[in-house]
């Protein structure tokens, strides 16, 4: 798999509506998964933890936040985020990142789906996503529900 950049947002509980809504415009292949797919229980279970649109030429991705972030919604709603295998690359741009004093969000580790992810956010508020794919990990499967 090759680097690529995408765009990730941040819904305020409406994920699954605004996917939904952008399949219908873009067309493309939309893959949900549920806190609840996750085993997870400190968010609803129906809530969307990651969705992806896979779209000729380009990907959406997206998912529920819950309760308004600080500083309002207008803080890190859009995310920058790179999927990738390429660890060595990746590592490097996120390493970089945090050497030039950006935040540590999430610190690069393997997680519950079996890639690689961290987040850093950069000096101008920007957010950095950075998912390494584990073989089978999302970057290669997706999810199974939709």
């Amino acid at each position: 798999m090759a680097t690529s950049l995408v765009v990730y947002i941040s819904f305020a509980g409406a994920a699954r509506e605004a996917m939904t809504f952008y399949e219908s415009v873009f067309g493309g292949e939309l893959k949900i998964s549920t806190f609840g797919d996750f085993g997870m229980t400190d968010a609803p279970t129906d809530g969307v933890m990651h969705s992806e649109l896979r779209a000729d030429g380009f990907t959406v991705m997206g998912a529920d936040a819950f309760g308004e972030p600080e500083g309002g919604w207008g803080a890190n709603r859009v995310h920058a985020a790179f999927m990738s295998d390429q660890l060595d690359r990746v590592r490097g741009f996120y390493d970089r990142f945090v050497e030039r004093g950006s935040e540590v969000v999430q610190p690069l580790e393997k997680q519950m789906w079996g890639d690689l992810y961290g987040e850093v956010t950069d000096p101008w508020g920007v957010a950095w996503m950075f998912n390494i794919a584990a073989p089978g990990g999302w970057a290669e499967s997706g999810s199974v529900s939709s």
